[in-house]
């Protein structure tokens, strides 16, 4: 049995070092399978280690082990490399939402009643925002998709807490696959 040398002493135990806090945990979209959960699944159904999708991505095999983990995410520029290397769509990466849950128009998510657009009736649209959308079913602005990306971009970033450069490549990618801009 091992003897406590601070009880026969009648000195004080020595309290264990200090724990340092964990980190907080990453902040991740509400919407869709994290990219850190559904990397390896696309990865391994494309037979490829992290050593070979790192070879492909100029990154270290760290940097996708740290983003299969949760530790880290990529960038949305890397974002875009992974979807084209993985040849998925990169809204699937982007943990979007399912249509019809963020406006076909600029993407703004539409969690909030008030911030959606209304019929003439009140009743409220499941695809479009007070902002983008005139109770007659008109555009409220008549701009081009950059015109848009030009506007957003800054709120976006700033509501999202990422860079206004990474806002407008979010945008860039996200905007062409809404309803809205389909068309162009």
């Amino acid at each position: 049995m091992p003897v406590d040398s601070a009880a026969i002493s009648g000195a004080s135990p020595v309290s264990p070092a200090p724990v340092a806090p964990a980190a907080p945990p990453l902040r991740q979209s509400a919407f869709g399978m994290p990219v850190g959960a559904l990397l390896p699944r696309l990865r391994e159904e494309r037979g490829l280690t992290q050593q070979q999708l790192a070879d492909r991505l100029y990154v270290t095999r760290q940097a996708v082990s740290r983003w299969e983990r949760g530790e880290t995410r990529p960038g949305i520029d890397m974002i875009k490399l992974i979807a084209a290397v993985l040849d998925v769509p990169v809204t699937l990466l982007m943990e979007m939402p399912p249509e019809g849950a963020f406006c076909q128009s600029c993407g703004m998510y539409l969690t909030r009643d008030e911030d959606r657009a209304r019929a003439a009736d009140g009743t409220p649209s499941d695809e479009w925002c007070a902002w983008c959308v005139k109770e007659d079913g008109s555009y409220a602005a008549d701009c081009t998709m950059e015109e848009m990306i030009e506007f957003c971009a800054p709120m976006m970033a700033q509501a999202n807490d990422v860079s206004p450069d990474d806002a407008v490549s979010l945008m860039g990618v996200v905007l062409p696959q809404l309803k809205r801009w389909r068309a162009e």
